[in-house]
């Protein structure tokens, strides 16, 4: 790129991430530090030439993103995927990069600072099929057809090109940047693989989980979730000799009934569900065993132990009704928590958010950027008050969860190149910007 048209690269960059305001309005003294730093990383040769290639690796970076969704995961099965991308790491000169004893895959980027701040950047290994699930790509009308190929398989791509830019370009960060590959984030995983990350490096500052498509939305909000087994246990018998005996059917039923007329708030947004049911043995028995699973979702801590306490409690009540209505006492319950996903929240003046919505703003150009909840990796770190934010890896998608999730390479390059703003912004590119992540307090 000549010198001319890097020129009008970086002001047609740095015009769009410049946020609109009235002459007379004060940019909040954070708001300043992050456009300041973000103009002059966006006017560093070295960047714009890393963002010019994290374009031209789109190709590459999609064929990586094929072969990662093709290497089963299912979840508590991580391991050979977690193979593969450790090999990637250590192809991409990680000679430390090793598998933690949880089973994510971790490589250290050192600063040229004390190690300090500490950023990590990260995607998560494991899918929601079960083993033995097809996962064979498949192209048709134009999309690519695969369970997994969208998440978090273009998150893992990104992250990959995202490391080829900064290390083929010689870039270097002031903090340290952690580069992750995680376990355990979908389904009953319960954020196990960040859980066991922040339980074994107490020295993390700030956390980005790359998982969705697009670039236009950035998650600043952690839905939190409990999740239940509920077995139900009686005595059983047949359905005419023994008639007469409470049914573990008959007040699962019960329960059922009396959640589904639950009412929850929608601000904020509050759920649940009866997720999966299964008992009895025979058409002509009285069920002795009956199970059913629970999820309960909310962005507020406080209305999700509400709705939690309301919901057991009414589980409890359908337990006794049953046993009162035949007289007895020999229908029991067994409560099991299986799923404990905390809740948080980042400020929209941190300097994690304020980042990423100046690095998504310069390179698409986008009126406005969206801010969700949802639940992802980033909710384990906000919920412990560190900043983080989920961005997307960039392309098309949809039927998430789904065998017949689909993926379209639509500007896709944009989710690396977003990672990238936001990571030297954050850690600091050395002999440029000094970090705008801050270290913690007594860690």
């Amino acid at each position: 790129m000549t010198v001319l048209r890097r020129s009008a690269f970086v002001a047609a960059l740095w015009l769009a991430a410049a946020p609109s305001a009235p002459a007379d309005a004060q940019i909040p003294a954070a708001g300043a530090a992050i456009d300041a730093a973000s103009q002059a990383i966006l006017a560093s040769p070295k960047v714009i030439k890393a963002l010019e290639d994290i374009k031209a690796d789109d190709d590459q970076a999609f064929a990586e993103q094929k072969r990662i969704t093709e290497i089963p995961a299912p979840p508590y099965k991580e391991k050979q995927r977690a193979e593969y991308f450790l090999k990637r790491f250590l192809e991409l000169g990680f000679k430390d990069a090793s598998i933690d004893t949880e089973g994510n895959v971790i490589a250290l980027r050192k600063g040229s600072g004390e190690g300090r701040p500490r950023l990590v950047v990260s995607a998560h290994l494991d899918t929601v099929f079960p083993e033995g699930t097809d996962v064979t790509v498949k192209e048709k009308d134009g999309v690519i057809l695969a369970p997994g190929i969208g998440d978090d398989s273009r998150g893992l791509a990104a992250l990959l090109s995202l490391i080829k830019s900064i290390n083929s370009n010689a870039l270097a960060t002031v903090g340290d940047v952690m580069f992750v590959g995680t376990v355990g984030e979908e389904e009953l995983g319960n954020l196990r693989g960040v859980k066991a990350l922040f339980r074994d490096h107490a020295d993390i500052d700030g956390f980005i989980s790359i998982d969705g498509l697009g670039v236009t939305r950035i998650v600043n909000q952690g839905t939190g979730s409990h999740r239940y087994e509920m077995i139900f246990k009686g005595p059983g018998g047949h359905s005419f000799q023994e008639f007469g005996l409470p049914s573990a059917i008959h007040a699962m039923g019960r329960a059922i009934a009396k959640i589904s007329d639950l009412q929850t708030p929608s601000d904020p947004k509050t759920t649940f569900t009866v997720g999966t049911v299964r008992g009895g043995t025979s058409v002509n028995a009285i069920a002795a065993e009956a199970r059913m699973t629970v999820d309960m979702r909310s962005d507020s801590t406080e209305e999700l132990l509400k709705l939690e306490a309301r919901l057991l409690d009414l589980v409890k009540q359908a337990v006794a009704e049953e046993n009162a209505r035949w007289k007895s006492d020999k229908l029991a319950l067994e409560i099991k928590l299986i799923g404990d996903r905390p809740a948080g929240i980042v400020a929209m003046d941190s300097p994690v958010v304020q980042a990423t919505q100046r690095a998504v703003t310069a390179l698409t150009r986008a009126p406005r950027v969206t801010f969700a909840g949802s639940s992802t990796d980033s909710n384990l770190a906000m919920s412990l008050g560190i900043p983080a934010v989920t961005i997307g890896g960039g392309g098309e998608g949809g039927n998430w969860h789904s065998r017949n999730e689909w993926y379209r390479s639509v500007d896709a390059y944009l989710g690396p190149q977003s990672a990238l703003l936001t990571t030297l912004v954050l850690a600091g590119l050395d002999g440029v910007t000094k970090p705008a992540l801050a270290i913690r307090q007594g860690k």
